[in-house]
């Protein structure tokens, strides 16, 4: 089984006035449960790789021969740095930046509750860096089951995800990634009411001992 690299760049936090450095390793189901791969081979054993079929049904486009572009309304090329974004009232939207450009603030707490109300979708467990110590009133506050909330993006965008941070019983610092769960809530439109035996008509009821 090969063995697939889940670290990435190191993490920066301020807490009570103290920088933290963290490097973050990925916790994903190939790391919890292993995982396998397929490769394909033709009949000369050479790998085989996934190709697009074109709108001509006989045109292969293979890896790397198709891309992105933007277009304006008039289907003209333009590039991207020229767009603005704007959200539904056409108010240009300011960009966030990447989480890793400067440290993050760890000053809001927040509740079990909320963090339950949450979709994660990554999470990473921290190490602290070697030439950084994780502070007793951080540890603390973490054992005690303090839960750190914050904006948190990988490569700065348009928008930033909800990042968390918090310990197991095993004393391991975990950083969680999601966004605020959206449920709704579906109800009957009007109340069912039970008919009563006694108003059916007997001229109304099956016999199945007929069928």
């Amino acid at each position: 089984m090969a063995k697939r690299s889940t670290r990435t760049k190191p993490i920066r936090f301020n807490h009570d006035g103290q920088q933290l450095v963290f490097q973050m390793h990925k916790v994903d189901r190939s790391k919890l449960y292993g995982f396998k791969e397929q490769v394909v081979h033709d009949d000369s054993e050479a790998v085989c790789e996934l190709a697009t079929l074109a709108e001509d049904g006989k045109t292969l486009i293979g890896k790397g021969g198709t891309g992105i572009c933007q277009l304006t309304a008039d289907g003209k090329w333009t590039d991207k740095t020229k767009l603005n974004p704007v959200d539904l009232e056409g108010n240009e939207i300011e960009p966030v930046p990447s989480s890793f450009a400067a440290p993050i603030e760890l000053k809001q707490e927040t509740s079990i509750d909320d963090y339950l109300n949450h979709n994660i979708r990554l999470v990473y467990q921290l190490i602290i860096d070697a030439e950084s110590q994780l502070e007793e009133s951080l540890v603390k506050s973490l054992r005690e089951g303090a839960i750190f909330k914050f904006a948190y993006s990988y490569r700065g965008g348009l928008e930033a995800d909800v990042g968390f941070i918090l310990m197991n019983e095993e004393n391991d610092t975990f950083f969680l990634v999601g966004n605020p769960a959206e449920v709704e809530f579906v109800g009957l439109q009007q109340v069912a009411v039970a008919a009563d035996p006694a108003d059916t008509d007997e001229d109304q009821l099956m016999d199945f001992s007929m069928m």
